[in-house]
């Protein structure tokens, strides 16, 4: 079958990073990257006032924010850019506020903010369904496992800090000493088994691999019940593109015996070749961990539960470096791809989502979402909507 050479690097990038697509790394050797947002550079970037933003996609994006007002109060925001106190009055106004004059409420509560240079790059994720069930059964023999308590950060002095400044995670042996958590293959192996971590069983091993590429998705049982799964965490080892492994072995291409280098070239391979697809998939020693969010996520048409703890959006939902970006707050972004232009809202973040101006675009699920997820990779210009009592603590550029 022919491919194109479009879809294959776009391919390519969708499994280079751990569902959250990162830009093909370079021969320069990374810079060590700023902290927080505050550390990048901060700054006032004119009037909220002067910003262009269509009326749909403004009642839109107003909804979405006023749904999360009720969590911006508890937590602590690592960007260092907001005060739980910021959201107080947007948020009381976003309650009542006219929805069809959304647009006037975003220029009136808000200033643009620029982080570092603004410039942006964005990906694309959604809501994959795989075979799963909650108890084990024959046919689900696939374990789906909560977040293990003894997955730690180290304690000061234990280990080294990353070059975020964090300590790694990982765990304590039975001899008190910091050690590196167990990767996918131990896992796989069983080192988490009998400790009744189990939340679900999937029927397919590379589709519950696949799932942990998006970091959320549902489980659907042969009696047609469905259960949410959304992110808890990770086992602390870098992530490692499988379709870059191929790519590096000869394998993608559309010559004979090489394969797109999509999710479902990828997976043809795996089927094709077990043993070798197996131990592709483990040269990823990343490894997610869920929870169950199918209360939270009740209602079907709702998007999975985000980092935020509400149900994401799409077309309005970005995964963020919470970091760099406040949960919560409204982004207006400019692109080279038009439908990534607009305004979205910071509910969502992702394992590799990192740094400044990273951003994951929620699609929402079906093949339509996967097929626009898969292919996303947009590079444009990302301003932050900050209260503006948040946004008067900074400088203008």
């Amino acid at each position: 079958m022919r491919w194109h050479a479009t879809a294959l690097l776009l391919g390519l990038a969708l499994l280079s990073a751990c569902g959250r697509v990162i830009p093909p790394s370079g021969s320069a050797r990374p810079l060590p990257r700023a902290a927080n947002a505050v550390q990048a550079g901060s700054y006032r970037a004119g009037s909220a006032a002067a910003l262009a933003i269509a009326p749909a996609n403004a009642r839109a994006a107003l909804a979405a924010f006023a749904g999360s007002c009720a969590r911006l109060g508890l937590r602590t925001d690592t960007s260092g850019l907001t005060q739980p106190t910021d959201w107080v009055a947007p948020c009381q106004a976003a309650a009542t506020w006219p929805r069809d004059d959304a647009r006037r409420y975003f220029q009136t509560w808000f200033v643009p903010v620029e982080v570092g240079t603004g410039a942006s790059f964005v990906t694309g994720y959604f809501e994959p369904e795989i075979a799963g069930v909650r108890t084990h059964q024959p046919g689900f023999d696939v374990p789906i496992y909560r977040l293990p308590p003894d997955l730690v950060r180290a304690r000061p002095g234990d280990a080294p800090p990353g070059a975020d400044g964090k300590q790694p995670l990982g765990r304590y042996d039975a001899n008190g000493r910091f050690v590196a958590y167990w990767d996918r293959a131990q896992i796989e192996d069983g080192a988490l088994a009998g400790q009744g971590l189990e939340i679900a069983w999937a029927a397919d091993p590379a589709e519950l691999f696949f799932l942990q590429v998006q970091g959320s998705g549902r489980l659907r049982a042969p009696d047609g019940t469905i259960m949410r799964i959304g992110y808890a965490g990770e086992n602390g080892w870098t992530y490692t593109g499988i379709g870059s492994v191929m790519n590096a072995q000869g394998l993608i291409g559309g010559g004979p015996g090489q394969y797109w280098g999509s999710m479902q070239g990828i997976l043809h391979y795996i089927r094709d070749h077990p043993a070798q697809g197996r131990a592709l998939m483990r040269q990823n020693r990343s490894y997610i961990f869920f929870r169950d969010t199918t209360a939270i996520g009740a209602d079907p048409l709702a998007g999975p539960v985000g980092a935020l703890g509400v149900p994401v959006t799409a077309r309005i939902t970005l995964a963020v470096d919470p970091a760099f970006v406040p949960l919560g707050a409204p982004v207006l972004m400019t692109s080279d791809r038009p439908d990534v232009g607009g305004l979205w809202v910071a509910q969502d973040t992702g394992g590799a989502i990192k740094g400044a101006n990273r951003f994951d675009s929620f699609w929402g699920a079906g093949s339509e979402a996967r097929q626009i997820a898969g292919g996303m990779s947009a590079h444009g210009h990302a301003l932050i909507l900050l209260p503006k009592p948040a946004a008067d603590r900074l400088p203008r550029r």
